[in-house]
């Protein structure tokens, strides 16, 4: 796998942090809860609140060995590089994605995440507006 591949790889495992997947192990063993954590390069995973058959643990960390796939349970609403393109026109030159974290800056002093927007003032203001319309949007969006 290239670098470049795998730095895509470790992206989209990233956006997957906090939010429900499903676990399948090679031996077909279905594993289901809130991803909490991975290791590069073994990619061993830790999960919260897991639900494994019909019994669940508070938390289960599997060897990244015997992983054959992890699914996303939901699409996460908040896509930085997305809501950067769009900051981008309202403040040229002043936005900076950090895709590794999922963190777009505005000007040093503004930072917006998932879970909203940072940051005082007139711009922050219009900033957690835009922020709120986009979040908006997508729900719209996963409801048609």
């Amino acid at each position: 796998m290239s670098k470049e591949a795998q730095r895509k790889f470790l992206l989209d495992l990233a956006e997957l942090l906090e939010r429900p997947v499903v676990i399948i192990t090679k031996d077909g063993k279905t594993f289901e809860g809130v991803l909490s954590g991975f290791d590069h390069p073994s990619l061993n995973i830790s999960l919260l609140d897991v639900k494994v058959s019909n019994k669940t643990y508070p938390k289960v960390i599997i060897k990244g060995d015997v992983i054959a796939e992890i699914i996303a349970k939901e699409k996460p609403l908040f896509d930085a590089r997305e809501f950067a393109r769009i900051l981008e026109r309202y403040f040229p030159n002043l936005v900076k994605v950090y895709e590794e974290t999922g963190i777009v800056v505005i000007g040093e002093k503004i930072k917006v995440t998932e879970k909203g927007v940072e940051g005082v003032g007139p711009i922050a203001d219009r900033v957690r507006k835009l922020f709120n319309d986009y979040i908006e949007s997508k729900e719209k969006e996963l409801q048609t």
